[in-house]
């Protein structure tokens, strides 16, 4: 797959797409929940938020994949993100490419986190290749674990970490690391 290219995923019920200007004010309002931001250091402002969403775009145009707006088509137009990252940071895991989401808390509960990372990892071992991609969240993260174990992805407790650009100090420094590797049949 060249660089430029940017595939849209569907599911029975997502459309995991590229980023328009209009999912920006709903991504901040999502990034500003304290429910969604519960396992990050802080809720983050309207301008923090649009420089996520400019850093996430860039990868996308950089890797021909990334992390996808989700919308749910005819209900919802945008409700966070699904999809593909590589990981920036060195760690004995590392380099390697992530699986993870983010969405708006009035979606949560309804199967769309899981429902979008299938489609994501499909693509990761199909289109791209992978030979395995990782999905990391801070220890008491219970709902990204489970999203986590529904995706048939593994954790060993050695594999740990404690996350470099959270401070020491803070709970959520402390990081479980889950793996999964590309389905035999696509090898």
């Amino acid at each position: 797959m060249t660089k430029s290219a940017r595939p849209e995923l569907r599911t029975a019920r997502l459309l995991l797409r590229q980023w328009r200007p209009d999912d920006l004010p709903l991504f901040a309002a999502l990034n500003a929940d304290p429910r969604v931001m519960e396992f990050f250091p802080a809720p983050k402002t309207a301008s923090e938020s649009n420089a996520q969403a400019a850093w996430i775009e860039k990868g996308i145009e950089a890797n021909g994949y990334g992390l996808w707006a989700v919308e749910v088509p005819g209900a919802a137009p945008f409700i966070g993100f699904v999809g593909l990252s590589p990981v920036g940071f060195r760690g004995h895991f590392t380099p390697c490419v992530e699986v993870g989401w983010r969405l708006a808390f009035d979606h949560w509960g309804r199967g769309y986190a899981t429902e979008g990372a299938r489609a994501a990892l499909a693509h990761g071992f199909g289109r791209l290749a992978l030979p395995e991609i990782v999905s990391f969240t801070a220890a008491g993260n219970a709902r990204s674990r489970a999203v986590m174990a529904k995706l048939g992805m593994v954790r060993d407790p050695r594999d740990d970490f404690d996350h470099p650009a959270i401070a020491e100090g803070n709970p959520l420094r402390r990081h479980v690391l889950y793996r999964i590797g590309r389905p035999i049949d696509q090898q």
